[in-house]
């Protein structure tokens, strides 16, 4: 009798890399072990101090993900009480666009001596959004000629995207643009450490990388960005490129020493966070839209069929599973709007009931907040706390609240931001269902599935019933599958989803007294949409005043002042 095999899955967040190791039978998980990134996110200032980083910055240290792979991975692997001589492959997934500048070899650049102190050297992280600029001439440039590759983007790219933040490190600090030898997607470049080759990922070009059909934007569109940037396609995004679930190579030496894994397993090739889950809660037929809900939601679907979607992040082909073209839309806060109300804005005596109840301030809240009826705290909020990323594409966009009064409490404000979400989502079903890509179930992944409150909100608003992934790793899972394949467990990544992939069918019902009222509060949610989202001279006028401002104090303290 052959001995079980195992694959381990390992997921890179926002704010720390994840380890699982997952029995390739039946998907069982085994074991699992966590490494917060000990940098975080740099948002303040640079890890060896200095000036103070502008606004929208947001960077991390690379040496922090490999340090989950010396820690997390192992610490699995001990927590499964399994043989490491069984794992047959390894493989991840990323937060996306996340962008690493490198030389040659792969060395990040904000590791060669004398580059620590340059911000534009170190990984930009997919919520850096000091590119809007950048992404903005990219959009009307591109409008102006009537670019082929707009519509597979909803006709808006993202100051999230390689494109973006690239055109600002070629602006802001040329020598180091210069230095770099590739402009690597952080998942790309994880698996570059794992096999010590550079195999690029189809999916991440496609979406973040503005790749549709096997091309690129010709470089007379990028001189037309800024003299001198014709080149960057050809001289900073070379490399071999393979599909989801093919094997990038075998684990190298070095790597293996890291994880305790066999050298010579396989690695997958690397994928994006959200687009690995939905394989991992069997969502990839056409009409499953998944929403991976956290600090933000991506939203990922599959369709037979190519249809433009304006304002969606991306379509391409096999881009979540090969024959199928891959869709995604997103929301660039959700889990991040709640944390910020509770952390800045609950008064004390609410942290105290909380603690006298043994609960958290968010169950406090949500306890209360769903005794109300739909409505009753007369509220409606844009979630742009961090722009809009579909279908508005604007990450100048920010939060509003409407109908405060002095009787508005703690509670009616965080059921209106959970509404708020809800309301975001549901503008995105439709954006698909206009479209032409019908969405006929509503899957959702990630922390954000445990409150039962939200999820019945995201049912009603949205008149979907409701399935949950039945796994708390959902990307390592789903990272874990593609591993199988590479490993040549399965023939593909359905057939290994329908094996090892988990999830609860319809666990929520739209609810028709509360789906009605809330289409009356959707309507009132749209018009604030439509105005501030179309018309954003206000909400952009306060960023640039802001802006401004930080500036005046900044060059005051570097004055002495």
């Amino acid at each position: 009798m052959m001995s079980e095999k195992y694959v381990v899955g390992v997921d890179f967040g926002t704010l720390s890399g994840r380890a699982l190791v997952v029995r390739v039978s039946d998907g069982a998980e085994l074991g699992t072990a966590v490494h917060e990134y000990p940098h975080a996110v740099v948002e303040d200032r640079l890890p060896g101090g200095g000036p103070a980083l502008p606004p929208d910055w947001a960077l991390q240290v690379p040496e922090d993900y490999r340090e989950v792979l010396r820690t997390a991975v192992p610490a699995a692997v001990t927590a499964a009480g399994i043989d490491p001589a069984d794992v047959v492959g390894i493989a991840t997934d990323f937060t996306a666009c996340t962008m690493v500048p490198t030389l040659a070899d792969g060395t990040p650049l904000c590791e060669l001596p004398g580059f620590a102190d340059r911000p534009h050297a170190y990984v930009k992280l997919w919520k850096h959004h000091a590119a809007q600029p950048q992404a903005d001439r990219i959009n009307r440039l591109a409008a102006e000629r009537d670019e082929a590759w707009r519509p597979r983007y909803g006709g808006l790219i993202s100051s999230e995207w390689q494109f973006a933040k690239a055109l600002q490190l070629f602006e802001e600090d040329r020598d180091l643009y210069d230095r770099m030898a590739h402009w690597v997607e952080a998942a790309d470049w994880i698996v570059w450490q794992l096999c010590g080759e550079y195999v690029r990922s189809e999916t991440l070009a496609g979406y973040k990388g503005i790749r549709q059909d096997g091309a690129y934007p010709s470089p007379e569109f990028l001189s037309a960005l800024a003299p001198g940037f014709d080149g960057f396609v050809a001289e900073k995004l070379t490399g071999r490129f393979a599909k989801l679930g093919e094997r990038a190579g075998g684990l190298s030496e070095s790597a293996a020493e890291w994880t305790g894994l066999p050298a010579g397993i396989a690695v997958a090739v690397g994928n994006i966070d959200a687009h690995v889950t939905a394989p991992a809660a069997q969502a990839v037929a056409a009409g499953q839209l998944v929403a991976i809900m956290g600090t933000s939601t991506c939203h990922v679907m599959s369709a037979d069929e190519l249809r433009p979607v304006p304002g969606i992040c991306g379509v391409v082909d096999g881009g979540v599973v090969t024959g199928r073209w891959g869709y995604e839309a997103g929301q660039s806060g959700v889990g991040d709007i709640f944390a910020w109300f509770v952390n800045n804005a609950v008064p004390r005596a609410y942290a105290e009931e909380a603690e006298a109840a043994g609960e958290s301030l968010h169950e406090l809240l949500t306890r209360r907040a769903s005794e109300q009826e739909v409505g009753e705290h007369g509220l409606v909020a844009l979630d742009w706390h961090s722009g809009n990323r579909s279908v508005l594409v604007d990450h100048e966009l920010s939060g509003l609240i409407m109908g405060l009064t002095l009787a508005t409490r703690p509670e009616d404000v965080y059921r209106a931001l959970l509404e708020a979400t809800a309301f975001g989502t549901r503008v995105i079903v439709e954006a698909f269902r206009d479209g032409g890509v019908p969405v006929e179930e509503f899957v959702v992944a990630g922390g954000l599935a445990r409150n039962a409150l939200l999820m019945q909100i995201y049912a009603d608003v949205t008149r979907l019933p409701l399935s949950v992934l039945d796994s708390a790793q959902g990307p390592a899972l789903g990272s874990a599958i593609h591993a199988a394949v590479a490993a040549g467990a399965y023939p593909d990544v359905p057939v290994a989803a329908k094996a090892m992939g988990k999830v609860r069918r319809a666990v929520y019902q739209p609810d028709d007294e509360r789906a009605a009222a809330y289409d009356a509060l959707f309507a009132q949610y749209l018009a604030l949409h439509d105005h501030f989202g179309r018309q954003p001279a206000a909400m952009r006028g306060l960023r640039a005043i802001r802006r401004a401002a930080v500036a005046r104090r900044a060059s005051r303290q570097g004055d002495g002042a």
